[in-house]
């Protein structure tokens, strides 16, 4: 029975891979973060027993080099990170320390203790920054504009980095991946919680307001379901010599469009009237539910990304199954699943 780590195990990422290992067979390890609360485990209550958990931090190389000396797994997902783009504004150092020298303390455990496993290193479409072309793909220049998607790059360059030195690793180059266990602190679910809020007669969670508070409304991203990109991962590691591979479905969508979406699933057709920042979204009885506050707007702003996922298509067999109309009508109807639950 083969044997796999997963680093940030309770998260989006973290649930679904573990899942699909699972189904493969897999004994699966993941690696978690201490917390004052259950509530980091939500993810993954349903398989909880089916794995086992080890308590380690990519901060912290003593506990990092015990788990995977103790472990020693065949594969490994390191799918651990301080994930939030504008967070990494307020936070660039602890960013830094997570998601660059992280994944440095991580590639010295493996040639210490497993220098045969395999490596999946979670890369980010984010690190293509200002791009240069489009559509994007893996020899697109990357040219990043936060410290989240500058620190994801050298990750990304330290991993290929002891690639080139024999060790078998791939850093999986993802576009925008959503799901209904998206954190609420994520744009995306901000998003659907939202609109399953304003459905329901809810104020919103951190306004109280009953509209949304949205920034740019003009970006455009490549939004693809967690629940597809994980196969990929796990694709990357299957193939018989280690590389890297852009994972996107190949469209993008606005911030607005998004919304348009998310409202339609819940029944609600926005109108949008005004211009910039004073655009608003009113719904078909004229009640306001979006208007733009500027404080949402990124201190360098990503206007648009696109992905062209040809390689793994050709070389891996991969294809994303969901469109992004059900992804969104996903999302939404269980966030009015989860929040109707909680009023009754």
């Amino acid at each position: 029975m083969p044997k796999a780590l997963i680093t940030g195990i309770t998260g989006q990422d973290g649930s679904y891979m573990a899942e699909f290992l699972l189904s493969k067979g897999y004994e699966v390890y993941g690696l978690y973060r201490r917390s004052s609360g259950d509530y980091q485990f939500n993810n993954i209550q349903h398989i909880i027993g089916r794995m086992k958990l080890v308590c380690a931090d990519l901060t912290d190389a003593f506990s990092l080099d015990k788990a995977i000396a103790s472990i020693k797994p065949d594969e490994i997902y390191n799918l651990a990170a301080q994930s939030q783009v504008r967070v990494s504004f307020d936070q660039p150092y602890l960013t830094k320390e997570i998601n660059w020298i992280g994944v440095e303390r991580l590639l010295d455990s493996i040639k210490n203790h497993v220098p045969k496993a395999k490596l999946y290193q979670a890369s980010t479409s984010e690190m293509f920054g200002a791009v240069l072309m489009s559509p994007q793909n893996e020899e697109t220049p990357f040219n990043p504009v936060s410290p989240y998607a500058y620190a994801k790059v050298k990750a990304h360059e330290a991993v290929k980095r002891e690639r080139q030195k024999g060790l078998f690793a791939c850093g999986g180059i993802l576009f925008n991946h959503e799901s209904p266990r998206r954190g609420l602190e994520f744009v995306t679910r901000k998003f659907t919680d939202g609109i399953a809020r304003i459905k329901l007669g809810l104020p919103q969670r951190e306004t109280g307001k009953k509209y949304l508070e949205l920034g740019n409304l003009n970006a455009r991203r490549d939004w693809g379901y967690a629940g597809d990109y994980v196969e990929a991962m796990w694709l990357m590691l299957q193939h018989s010599t280690p590389e890297d591979y852009v994972i996107a479905t190949g469209e993008n969508h606005s911030v607005r469009e998004f919304v348009e979406f998310a409202a339609l699933a819940a029944g609600i057709k926005v109108n949008w009237k005004g211009e910039g920042v004073d655009e608003k979204g009113y719904d078909q009885e004229g009640n306001l539910i979006v208007c733009i506050n500027p404080a949402h707007f990124r201190p360098a702003e990503v206007n648009e990304l696109l992905g062209d996922s040809s390689k793994a298509k050709k070389v891996l067999g991969w294809k994303p199954t969901t469109s992004f109309e059900d992804l969104v009508k996903l999302m939404v109807e269980s966030d009015i699943k989860k929040l109707s639950s909680a009023l009754s």
